[in-house]
């Protein structure tokens, strides 16, 4: 026997029970995960309802993928509602997170209490948040126009309304969930060395000189890792679906994401080819945007670099 096979059969035999406790996984993404992915790159050049037996898919070539760019008229209201949301969204999340991490991220006596408190809502499954959400923002009973009624005000469509306002609402409720970004930016101040501020303190720094020069920088690599995660997260935001009116697109379209029109398509208008273009082609753009913030993170500091 060669000493490649040798080698073989000694790995074969040193790993093939780690191999047996991983097999369900692998079973589980190749079939639910692999299989879907190859079959919707599959159907994007069919046209297909999903419904009818697979002989009666009809071969239409890149004609659902021009379709997109030439002939749906709901696809500039999708794109401009998916990028505000995208460029609005991320910032005001990431800063409240950074701040609400700032502010438990202290040594004094209870502060795990309210750490716990700001993680809680993200304990919630997202259908039953958006469902609770949708009853507070209620134009006849709900919550929030009781209070500003108190005050003379509204009251307010929040996620019924035919504007850009509805958008704002759904800002709202996102931080909701804040504390699950808390969560991630106190591990990152937890690995900031102590004698990086002992000796700023020493140095005369202030408060927010420590901040500039030190937790922002030492923890870049965090904020790096949130951007792009956020920016995955919310280009294929569909959490309207849940709150929205007309199966998550909203009055007037005014909540109508690309994902939700990518569900729409598929299983409201049985259009699974164009439904499975939709989705390869927001692939391909995460792609490149991933790319682009990789190629142009050379701002981010990693802790052994220095």
């Amino acid at each position: 026997m060669s000493k490649i096979s040798l080698k073989i059969k000694r790995t074969v035999k040193n790993s093939y029970t780690g191999w047996l406790f991983n097999l369900p996984l692998a079973i589980g993404i190749g079939v639910f995960t692999l299989v879907p992915v190859l079959m919707s790159l599959f159907d994007s050049f069919f046209s297909y309802d999903g419904l009818n037996n697979a002989d009666s898919r009809i071969w239409v070539g890149m004609a659902n993928y021009v379709r997109i760019f030439t002939k749906d008229r709901d696809m500039q209201k999708v794109v401009v509602n998916t990028l505000v949301y995208t460029i609005v969204s991320i910032p005001i999340n990431l800063v409240a997170s950074y701040f609400l991490a700032l502010l438990v991220n202290s040594t004094l006596k209870g502060v795990t209490v309210y750490r716990v408190f700001y993680y809680l809502p993200c304990m919630i499954p997202a259908v039953a948040g958006g469902l609770l959400w949708a009853d507070m923002f209620d134009g006849t009973f709900g919550l929030f126009n009781k209070f500003l009624g108190v005050f003379g005000i509204g009251p307010f469509d929040f996620f019924k309304s035919e504007d850009m306002s509805a958008l704002v609402s759904v800002f709202i409720m996102n931080l909701w969930s804040v504390g699950g970004g808390m969560i991630l930016w106190l591990s990152a101040f937890k690995n900031i060395g102590k004698h990086y501020y002992e000796a700023a303190i020493l140095d005369g720094a202030n408060a927010w000189h420590r901040l500039v020069h030190i937790t922002i920088p030492m923890s870049s690599a965090m904020i790096f890792y949130n951007v792009i995660t956020s920016v995955i997260g919310t280009l294929q935001y569909n959490g309207t679906l849940t709150f929205g009116t007309r199966n998550g697109r909203g009055e007037n379209n005014a909540l109508y994401m690309y994902a939700v029109k990518i569900y729409y398509e598929a299983f409201e208008k049985g259009k699974i080819g164009y439904a499975s273009a939709l989705a390869w082609l927001m692939l391909i753009v995460i792609a490149i945007v991933t790319f682009i913030m990789f190629r142009t993170s050379s701002w981010v500091f990693y802790a052994e670099e220095n």
